[in-house]
């Protein structure tokens, strides 16, 4: 059975998360308490399902202490299982509240919005590291679908690699770091292709920005750097049973510089781990599937 188990801050996108895995054939359970979840895998796999997807979140009150005490249990019995937090910027979860009007599960007469999302954020905080931890903060619906989508794909390559998957995401500063990055680097500092007329409606996908970019001695330089320090502390990750290393890299705008180092790093690293390449402020086609 292949069980992907999604949690997260309220408003985060896990329906939408959900969603996707129903739509690829998968049993999917929502609002299920945590310590009805091993029963539920048990039953499923009598029933012959290979496919079930669970949210677990804080509508369950205080069983969603026990979830992480529930995935040792599992994988101690050599499931095949995906952890996926979502997660959101306070600013960006109170403006989705806005505009869809629904009602926080922890608001009450005695908490605002505000203070229900804080409650939450510390309630969970013991879970974002559980798993893949996934900002969804500046993500566009097709876009987080795709993520989801790729996500689920990394089961059998991240295989190869020990359960590695190396994930490197572009992004511009003027949007906001990632809150899922464990690594952040800041590529900004270098010649900024926006400046040239004919680069700036293109992207570091295209050849006209790579070649751009190739030519200047400190890109060269500062990808090679960056490459080294990953490749020398990688082992020490492998060693803390990291399942997801996300690295981040940022320019201003997310568009020219960081989507070049991405994809460079991505193809630098195939062979060291089970590669994902996101490009946050790109649309959904240009994202790349996993890499073995």
């Amino acid at each position: 059975m292949h069980l992907v188990l999604i949690s997260g801050l309220s408003g985060s996108g896990k329906s939408v998360a959900l969603k996707v895995l129903e739509d690829a054939n998968y049993y999917c359970v929502d609002n299920l308490p945590s310590q009805l979840l091993q029963q539920l895998v048990g039953q499923l796999e009598l029933q012959g399902y290979d496919k079930v997807g669970v949210v677990i979140d804080i509508r369950g009150g205080e069983s969603v202490a026990m979830l992480p005490l529930q995935l040792d249990a599992l994988r101690a019995n050599d499931l095949d299982l995906q952890f996926l937090f979502l997660d959101a910027q306070d600013s960006t979860l109170l403006k989705r509240y806005s505009e869809t009007r629904r009602r926080h599960p922890l608001a009450s007469d005695e908490l605002t919005l505000v203070e229900a999302i804080a409650e939450e954020r510390v309630r969970l905080a013991g879970l974002s590291a559980l798993g893949h931890h996934m900002d969804t903060s500046a993500l566009k619906a097709g876009v987080l679908r795709q993520w989801i989508r790729q996500f689920v794909s990394l089961k059998s390559s991240a295989v190869q690699h020990q359960g590695l998957t190396l994930l490197f995401e572009s992004f511009g500063f003027k949007n906001g770091t990632p809150l899922d990055a464990d690594l952040i680097f800041d590529v900004r500092c270098l010649p900024n292709p926006h400046y040239d007329l004919s680069l700036r409606p293109l992207t570091g996908l295209d050849q006209p920005v790579i070649d751009f970019l190739e030519i200047e001695p400190e890109v060269l330089r500062m990808r090679g750097d960056i490459a080294c320090f990953i490749r020398t502390w990688l082992p020490s990750y492998v060693r803390d049973s990291r399942n997801y290393l996300t690295i981040g890299i940022g320019c201003t705008g997310g568009q020219h510089r960081s989507v070049y180092f991405a994809e460079w790093l991505g193809r630098a690293f195939r062979d060291s781990a089970c590669v994902l390449i996101r490009h946050r402020e790109l649309p959904a086609t240009s994202n790349s599937p996993a890499r073995p």
